[in-house]
């Protein structure tokens, strides 16, 4: 922490703190409202990525958080920047991911009179940020910086946005840098511990069920030891796996979209459930089916760091304030049960999963996207990173792919398309050590397939698993449901995406045919490059299980 109150422009004041902070990485695309900040960057410690949509700027800063614990970073300009970024604000907060966004802003004396590219701010941003803060005092930056890192990483993580006014980052000050903030972690009370081993002693068909961020590996070996201790069944939340791995024998499957039907009844008929950092809304929940609301029947043991969302929906028989890394290492100490009832239960879960995430249903497309899904299983590296955004592509992999260590899947349960591909550059310039991969759908990819531009500019060998079925595949399988045969406003027609890769400078093939997958996905991991696997699927085959051909002739004939 600096000592000296030097006379430093406000830009060079803050740059000077996320320093401070530990920051190694933004994220921006650049512009005219925060130019003091772009000119103390100049001589920082830190690595600047420059993206070419704000909304991707701010995906990639997301992705940086959720692989380093430690708020993700943006810069964007004011107005049209600022309402860009909000698709990627709106995942922080439904995910609970701790992203910080630095907006420049109108100067003090133009405010309020509709000034070029004015927004408000705080009525923007008010519902879905944690908090909303303008800095007027260059010499209250620090205490500003400080308090958006505490908010940001204390109770349930989430977005802290921070508006700039233009002339406040020229103005100079003297200011002494914040010190580097460690967040305040809520531990479980001994009381609510011991409530919890009688309950899982009284209990007869328990289950865990684990979700949200702000685990570590020390707390996911905690939890770990304790299920194990307790033999209890582990299902993870929407696009959570991975924080118990897939491999282990507790690990019953994901309470997602479409989720084993075993499983789903497993949960509703438990007599206790134990609810891990993770807030059970409506994906995983089942549109709140669950759980009766608010009182639901099973014993539901709530552990979370937020008190505001303990109770916000159902009523806990207990709940348990904590994060999740004081939780685990409580819950791990706990004297096991003389004995235990379910172990049987627990055990025909696991095979329920294993035959759930077996080999998908044979097909008689020419390409196989499950044989695909299965070949990558066996040839990716347990600490690849796989990147989603949101479509019926995304089934495939989430079912069958097996994520075996924490922070490995980075997938929005806000359910944002266009995340999977900024996702999956910011990953790989946090984490250059590492196998990413994206999966995307063709609509999907080019909400933010600008992006990839990034990657090449940066030279990030990510991989992208473009899976093109020409149209909006998951509001095309609802409309057939509901509107069947009465197709409207969910075809696409797509660009040659290998050419695509290849125009930026990155490495492009056409994927027609099963057997053509695997050689032409190791020769875009050999090319060093950015690359794009553009796949060609069969549109009817809408999900592993089901057509949209039958889909809609069943449609018909409930109609009558």
């Amino acid at each position: 922490m600096s000592q000296f109150r030097n006379a430093r422009t406000g830009g060079r004041i803050l740059v000077d703190n996320l320093v401070a902070q530990g920051v190694e990485h933004i994220f921006c695309v650049p512009g005219e409202s925060y130019l003091a900040v772009l000119d103390a960057l100049h001589d920082a410690p830190i690595e600047v990525t420059v993206c070419r949509q704000e909304g991707g700027a701010a995906m990639m800063a997301d992705a940086c958080a959720r692989l380093t614990g430690r708020p993700g970073v943006c810069f964007v300009t004011r107005g049209p920047g600022a309402t860009n970024a909000s698709a990627g604000v709106h995942i922080a907060q439904h995910d609970g991911v701790p992203l910080l966004l630095f907006i420049g802003q109108v100067g003090r004396d133009m405010r309020g009179r509709g000034a070029f590219q004015e927004v408000d701010y705080s009525a923007f941003y008010g519902s879905i940020a944690k908090a909303v803060i303008e800095i007027d005092n260059p010499a209250r930056i620090p205490e500003a910086v400080s308090r958006a890192f505490h908010l940001a990483m204390q109770g349930r993580p989430g977005p802290v946005v921070i508006a700039l006014p233009e002339d406040m980052l020229r103005e100079t000050a003297e200011a002494v840098d914040a010190a580097r903030v460690e967040p305040a972690e809520a531990h479980p009370a001994p009381a609510a511990i011991a409530d919890l081993r009688a309950r899982l002693a009284a209990a007869k068909t328990p289950i865990v069920v684990m979700g949200g961020t702000g685990w570590t590996q020390a707390a996911c070996d905690d939890f770990r030891r304790f299920v194990e201790a307790f033999d209890l069944p582990v299902a993870a939340s929407f696009r959570r796996q991975g924080l118990l791995s897939a491999d282990h024998p507790n690990y019953v499957g994901e309470l997602g979209i479409g989720p084993n039907p075993k499983l789903k009844a497993r949960v509703a008929g438990a007599d206790l459930v134990l609810l891990v950092n993770a807030r059970m809304s409506e994906m995983p929940a089942q549109s709140y089916s669950l759980f009766d609301i608010p009182e639901p029947k099973q014993t539901l043991v709530h552990a979370l760091p937020d008190p505001a969302e303990l109770g916000r929906v159902y009523h806990p028989a207990l709940s348990i304030l904590a994060a999740p890394g004081p939780f685990c290492a409580a819950a791990a100490q706990l004297a096991p049960l003389a004995a235990i009832t379910w172990s049987a239960a627990r055990a025909e879960a696991r095979a329920d999963y294993e035959a759930w995430n077996g080999a998908p249903p044979p097909t008689t497309s020419a390409f196989d996207y499950g044989s695909a899904v299965m070949w990558l299983r066996q040839r990716l590296p347990d600490d690849a990173i796989i990147a989603l955004g949101a479509g019926n592509f995304t089934i495939w992999p989430l079912r069958f792919l097996r994520w075996r260590r924490p922070a490995t899947q980075l997938s929005p349960a806000s359910g944002s398309m266009g995340y999977g591909l900024p996702a999956a550059v910011g990953a790989k310039r946090a984490r250059p050590e590492k196998t990413v991969v994206c999966f995307a759908g063709d609509g999907d990819f080019l909400m933010h397939g600008q992006e990839f531009a990034t990657a090449v500019q940066y030279g990030l060998p990510i991989v992208v698993v473009l899976i093109d079925n020409g149209m909006y595949g998951t509001i095309r399988m609802h409309q057939e449901r509901a509107y069947p045969a009465r197709i409207s406003a969910t075809d696409l027609r797509n660009p040659d995406f290998a050419a695509y890769a290849r125009a930026f400078g990155g490495h492009g093939e056409s994927v027609t045919k099963t057997e053509d997958f695997a050689p032409a996905f190791e020769r875009a991991m050999a090319s060093g490059l950015p690359a794009i696997l553009h796949v060609k699927t069969d549109p009817d085959a809408i999900t592993p299980v089901a057509t949209l051909s039958g889909l809609r002739a069943a449609a018909q004939a409930a109609r009558g």
